[in-house]
């Protein structure tokens, strides 16, 4: 089977197949000769796995249901008569099921993490695992004080809590979504530090000879 050959745009990065290329580039409308032959260094089962999109269904998942849940809240309090089963129904549902969908986007988000970086102790990558870890226990904590159609401000509180971690896993998730490790990293042996050089004698300095006594 012979590979397919790529291209990517210069201006934007946008890669695609060459025999699927137009006139102009799909994303940002560039004219074609801005393309640039391009050779993936991604492994094809790597690229398998993280085209298949696994973390961002489940991410979507849990964060329409962290959203759901203090806006229906609110939305009930003010408007109490309109559609009262349809909301208290769909309040229950995204507090019993965020926990699963935590959990879900959580060991997904490993699988990505490892995939695309190969490691987990990135700085950003420690940071979506502590507000991963936190969002999960609030959502538990939540689910434990929950009453069925019964919705106080600790409640709304609560759901609040998951929403500001979400949001803050969404600003980070956003920078590395088009991010993949490529190939091995080698990292480069420190080079040891030469002996100083002897400083030139001068000129004018003539060795003495040692003396016979």
């Amino acid at each position: 089977m012979i590979d397919e050959e790529l291209v990517r745009c210069r201006p934007c990065g946008y890669v695609m197949k060459a025999s699927e290329l137009g006139d102009v580039c799909p994303a940002c409308g560039l004219p074609r000769n801005v393309f640039e032959p391009y050779r993936e260094r991604v492994s094809p089962n790597r690229l398998f796995l993280l085209n298949l999109d696994i973390h961002p269904i489940a991410i979507h998942l849990s964060q329409t249901l962290v959203a759901f849940t203090p806006v229906l809240i609110v939305f009930h309090w003010l408007f109490p008569e309109f559609q009262a089963t349809v909301v208290h129904s769909v309040i229950n549902f995204s507090i019993v099921m965020l926990p699963l969908s935590l959990i879900a986007s959580f060991v997904s988000g490993l699988i990505d993490g490892i995939t695309r970086f190969k490691t987990l102790r990135t700085p950003m990558l420690s940071s979506k695992i502590i507000y991963s870890s936190l969002a999960l226990v609030i959502s538990f904590v939540q689910l434990m004080f929950f009453k069925p159609s019964e919705y106080n401000w600790l409640t709304l509180l609560i759901s609040l809590a998951v929403f500001g971690c979400a949001v803050k896993l969404g600003l980070i998730g956003k920078h590395l979504i088009d991010v993949i490790l490529p190939g091995t990293y080698v990292p480069r042996k420190k080079k040891k530090p030469s002996a100083p050089a002897a400083a030139p004698k001068p000129k004018n300095v003539i060795d003495e000879e040692p003396t016979e006594n």
